[in-house]
């Protein structure tokens, strides 16, 4: 079990260390691989406002994408309506909004508030914080590995940001990707104590259902590469070929081909 502590002292040490790596950067215009439409400005942009927008989706306000087909849109409006991209304003008002929001989780009660969330799914507060956590992360690989630089991850986050996606991952299903699917992935990540099933149902998603069945494939894999592959940044052919990853039980193959059930984050 995780505390909300322990995801407000997670959200605070890889916010602070996204800040650190893009306050480096020499040309904010540069293009991101993972991303190619975005240049690290638009990165920084994007990521700068989350902080405030779940501070307003904790409070009842604010404003989310109701599909997960739409977030791609959704977060071009936002970074189009940027006030302003100059590196130091964006990387002060990050961490001003993320103290803000940081404060409010640590004095939310017994009773945690539920907010809306893209895909329109209603999820915990605190537990929103492991998909910010996934923000900070995932985008600082992107822009690490733009320019080059090196990008260290605490393993012991990529079971915080895999909580907090779990949370919303059913309405991230590709429809037709997910078509007739039926099939249970066991999987669980190395070093820690951190296990999870994703059960398909002919194309609808349950995660560590009370209704299990027996698993198809069974996964070991390390945190952080779960998480990138989780994300489309590694592949899990990849993963597997170099040891990070191994799959076994009745139909093993379907290892490789998970990431390919979902729309792209």
């Amino acid at each position: 079990m995780f505390s909300r502590f322990d995801y407000i002292d997670a959200a605070r040490e890889t916010g602070t260390q996204f800040v650190e790596l893009v306050r480096t950067v020499a040309d904010p215009e540069t293009r991101l691989s993972a991303t190619p439409s975005w240049t690290v400005a638009d990165c920084l942009g994007h990521v700068s406002s989350a902080p405030g927008r779940y501070l307003d989706l904790a409070r009842g306000e604010g404003s989310w994408s109701r599909r997960a087909t739409d977030l791609p849109d959704f977060n071009a409006k936002q970074i189009a309506n940027l006030t302003t991209r100059d590196v130091t304003l964006l990387t002060d008002n990050l961490l001003g909004d993320l103290d803000r929001l940081l404060d409010e989780v640590s004095h939310f009660g017994a009773r945690v508030p539920l907010m809306r969330f893209d895909g329109d799914r209603c999820i915990r507060s605190d537990a929103a914080l492991g998909i910010l956590i996934g923000e900070f992360v995932v985008h600082g690989h992107d822009v690490a590995c733009a320019i080059g630089a090196p990008w260290d991850i605490d393993p012991a986050v990529a079971p915080l940001v895999a909580r907090g996606r779990h949370q919303i991952l059913p309405e991230w299903v590709d429809e037709i990707a997910c078509e007739g699917h039926s099939a249970t992935y066991d999987i669980r990540l190395r070093g820690c104590a951190e296990r999870f099933v994703y059960q398909f149902t002919d194309g609808r998603l349950e995660i560590d259902p009370t209704d299990l069945r027996p698993p198809d494939v069974h996964i070991s894999i390390d945190p952080v590469v779960a998480m990138l592959a989780a994300y489309g940044r590694v592949s899990p052919t990849w993963a597997a070929l170099t040891g990070r990853a191994f799959a076994w039980g009745a139909r093993p193959w379907l290892a490789t081909s998970l990431h390919r059930r979902f729309i792209p984050a």
